[in-house]
């Protein structure tokens, strides 16, 4: 057999195996080894004679025009879902590339991460062994999206400010490409205010979002919201945003979104808005709850026509069935009080819609196992009530949102029920609809809106939930710019 050495190549086709090499990691005698083997696995005589299978080959390299993702894990302990998403993204077809923080590695290795990605994971912004053809630069631009999970206060930080300060933030600094981040962090550390003003920097200058979700914390006896999003979430989300036309993701509040929700691009641009959305599910034993029909379509639609205005916006959503609106920070609850703790803790806000259908009463007891029917009858079910969301943050004396907005679902009486409830509750609107069962509108896709002030009643024609709440982000808009004409 004839021999070839790397001198006899010529210069062209040497420097396209030095950067290469210097891409995964590897020497270039070494590069060219996995060139041969890879071209050896696809030949079915080669795996044959060798007993290798060609589909082992095939499982390590993603498809030709496989999308490219690159995470960006950041340093906290929920770090270790990082490795999960990485499993959750090629699942689904994607090619991943990691770039790891130095705290990041102080929860899980680069080899652990680059033995899932597929190539090594990537730590130091002066590599020699990438940056002599500007690795950083390279990293930024092959992405496809860059995916930021876990998103710690501190990265979140740096990237709202154009920090490039390691390898992490140089790449984010350089991309042209959609950043999703999943932030992940202390509930203290979610709701201080430089966090939610470096969240509203980052989503006006486009950034998105996914969680976080509420729960336990890694630190004993803490809870609240600020669990990074399960990556099957995060996994999704970048799905969604990769299926966008690349074309529309400028301006950052684009076309894309102002056709699909009939918004106003930039009417809310720099306002913070807070929406709820969705039921809530009061717990009377493992197996039951207190709930309602509410499918959190109005509130999801009110929070994406208010993103796609250029407002910064948190949803914070009872168990629903709908996707999460792009751009979005959503915080997932169950009952009502956790919703209440959310919406405090997203909290100052510009203007705060409460579209959720929140449980008016909660079992006064949770039964720690199920209850069974027996012979002596119906179990007794005492009730508790509910906080009152909408008029807690109505009737705040500090920290009040300039506009809040209650929704009343009726049955009856529907306007002069909902002019009861906008002086009893103490909000400036009431957005009224009737909820009858031979409407529809529970579940459905169109609404028929009152919308009920000080100064009287304004009532919409019928129509799609998108377009209803398209409407009310452009009066919202008008009304935080002091043009109520």
């Amino acid at each position: 057999m004839a021999s070839l050495t790397v001198r006899q190549l010529d210069d062209k086709l040497k420097k396209r195996l030095r950067l290469r090499a210097a891409k995964h990691g590897r020497s270039v005698e070494e590069e060219i080894r996995t060139i041969l083997r890879a071209a050896a696995a696809d030949s079915d005589e080669f795996a044959e004679a060798t007993g290798e299978s060609a589909a082992a080959g095939a499982r390590a390299t993603a498809r030709p025009n496989a999308k490219r993702v690159l995470l960006i894990i950041g340093g906290g302990i929920a770090a270790y879902k990082s490795l999960d998403l990485i499993r959750r993204l090629k699942e689904r077809g994607l090619a991943v590339r990691v770039v790891m923080t130095q705290a990041a590695q102080a929860f899980v290795t680069p080899l652990a991460a680059g033995a899932l990605a597929g190539e090594r994971a990537f730590t130091e912004l002066l590599d020699p062994q990438s940056e002599f053809d500007v690795g950083h630069i390279r990293l930024a631009r092959e992405a496809d999206i860059i995916v930021v999970a876990p998103a710690t206060a501190d990265l979140i930080a740096k990237m709202a400010n154009g920090l490039a300060s390691d390898l992490a933030t140089a790449v984010l600094l350089a991309t042209n490409a959609p950043v999703l981040i999943a932030p992940a962090m202390n509930p203290a550390m979610w709701s201080h205010r430089a966090t939610r003003r470096n969240l509203g920097t980052l989503a006006a200058d486009g950034v998105h979002s996914v969680g976080p979700n509420a729960g336990e914390m890694a630190e004993r006896n803490e809870a609240g919201v600020g669990r990074m999003a399960e990556p099957a979430e995060i996994a999704d989300m970048a799905m969604a945003l990769l299926a966008r036309d690349p074309e529309k993701w400028e301006p950052v509040f684009g076309k894309d979104h102002a056709q699909s929700n009939k918004g106003t691009p930039g009417a809310l641009a720099g306002q913070r808005v807070l929406v709820t959305s969705g039921p809530t599910h009061e717990p009377i034993d493992p197996v039951r709850y207190i709930a309602n029909r509410s499918s959190g379509k109005q509130g999801h639609a009110i929070a994406a026509a208010a993103q796609a205005a250029g407002a910064a916006v948190t949803l914070v959503s009872g168990p629903v069935n709908v996707p999460d609106p792009p751009g979005v920070t959503v915080v997932r609850v169950e009952t009502a009080r956790d919703m209440l703790r959310a919406v405090e803790a997203a909290l100052p806000a510009d203007a705060a819609i409460f579209a959720a259908a929140v449980a008016d009463w909660r079992s006064a007891d949770v039964h720690g196992q199920k209850i069974k029917k027996n012979a002596g009858g119906m179990p007794e079910l005492a009730l508790l009530e509910n906080p009152d969301i909408l008029a807690t943050t109505a009737q705040r004396k500090r920290g009040r949102p300039k506009l809040v907005i209650g929704f009343a679902a009726e049955t009856q009486d529907v306007v002069a029920n909902a002019k009861l409830k906008l002086k009893k509750k103490g909000c400036d609107w009431i957005v009224a609809n009737d909820v009858s069962a031979e409407g529809g509108v529970m579940g459905g896709d169109s609404n028929t809106v009152h919308l009920v002030t000080e100064s009287g009643v304004d009532s919409w024609p019928p129509q799609s939930k998108d377009a209803v709440a398209a409407a009310l982000v452009k009066r919202i808009a008008r009304e935080l710019k002091g043009d109520a004409s």
